[in-house]
């Protein structure tokens, strides 16, 4: 019975050296800018409830949730991860331009005909190693976290492109996002998350795209009287982590952290379907606003009005990489 204490004594005492962090665990700021409502900021906690709940972890690891902003806003949340400021993010695949122009892919208007063709994309060879392409940059991808498909809201009904024009409407800092509003004519204007709300009550804005769940949580339906339902993009997560840190952890820690980064995404990417169509329910009742569906002919309208958006920007993103996302819209 010595002999085993001894030994497990020993191999302690050798684990926690080679983590190099006996006396203190490693903290993990996640910070984000949405409510923790919504699926990311769910997918946030469930991370850090699973960590603090995993036994190969416990003493060496410990994570820290900043929602809503409260830590970093939409323009320095990056900074602060290159900085290590924060360890990891789930910014929307809409901040990457400046990292790796490839993933404006997922910014590209009526792309993707459902969550289950992002799925079969993200999951594929040609979306897996997008998570790994910005290593080079100091940022490490770690997962894609759903959100759900876009759709418009506005001061006025919107049904045909032409009812856009002239419309100043919020976008994230994405090229891409920018010229798909003027290709309807309409005024792009880069506005951080936490702003949108006082700038669609101020008129600064008149409108706005995004998911059920950011409009109910952030009750955008308070200063919007109309809302289209579009399906024309998708606002989507990367998980992405401070590459040297990511790298300066002992491997037995990545791999359990990446295994429950993995098991927390299966449900996040799950729930935030049902999340959305909750939190539409919820938008419908509240009868603030006006719900609209598009018919068939009126998608096509839109379609076509975007379309051009593609050819501006296939040189950046890649022909093959945009057939590779068309592909899994058919793909079973």
């Amino acid at each position: 019975m010595l002999k085993l204490t001894q030994a497990l004594f020993c191999a302690a005492a050798v684990s926690l050296t080679s983590f190099g962090y006996a006396a203190d665990p490693v903290i993990i700021k996640f910070a984000h800018v949405v409510a923790d409502s919504t699926p990311k900021g769910q997918g946030a906690l469930m991370f850090q409830k699973l960590v603090e709940a995993d036994d190969k972890l416990k003493g060496k690891v410990k994570v820290e949730v900043y929602p809503n902003s409260s830590l970093f806003g939409d323009g320095k949340e990056m900074e602060a991860l290159l900085l290590g400021d924060v360890q990891m993010l789930a910014p929307s695949l809409a901040k990457f331009e400046h990292y790796n122009k490839q993933v404006q892919i997922f910014d590209l208007p009526f792309l993707f005909d459902n969550l289950a063709a992002v799925d079969r994309f993200q999951q594929g060879p040609k979306g897996k190693a997008l998570l790994t392409s910005m290593e080079d940059k100091g940022i490490r991808g770690l997962a894609y976290w759903h959100n759900g498909l876009k759709q418009l809201s506005a001061n006025k009904k919107i049904l045909l492109p032409k009812d856009a024009r002239g419309l100043k409407f919020r976008v994230q800092a994405s090229s891409v996002l920018e010229e798909q509003f003027k290709a309807v004519r309409a005024n792009p204007r880069k506005m951080s998350f936490a702003e949108v709300y006082q700038g669609l009550q101020t008129g600064t804005v008149n409108g706005t795209e995004n998911t059920w769940s950011n409009y109910e949580s952030q009750k955008v339906n308070e200063v919007q009287p109309f809302f289209t339902e579009t399906d024309h993009g998708l606002i989507d997560y990367m998980v992405i982590t401070n590459a040297k840190f990511w790298n300066g952890l002992p491997e037995d820690v990545r791999t359990e952290l990446q295994g429950i980064m993995d098991k927390v995404t299966v449900e996040v990417n799950k729930q935030a379907e049902a999340l959305n169509q909750a939190s539409r329910q919820k938008i419908i009742d509240a009868k603030t606003s006006e719900v609209d569906a598009l018919t068939p002919e009126q998608r096509d309208e839109w379609r076509k009005a975007m379309r051009p958006v593609w050819d501006k920007f296939e040189g950046q993103i890649g022909a093959d990489l945009i057939k590779a996302a068309q592909d899994a819209n058919t793909a079973s």
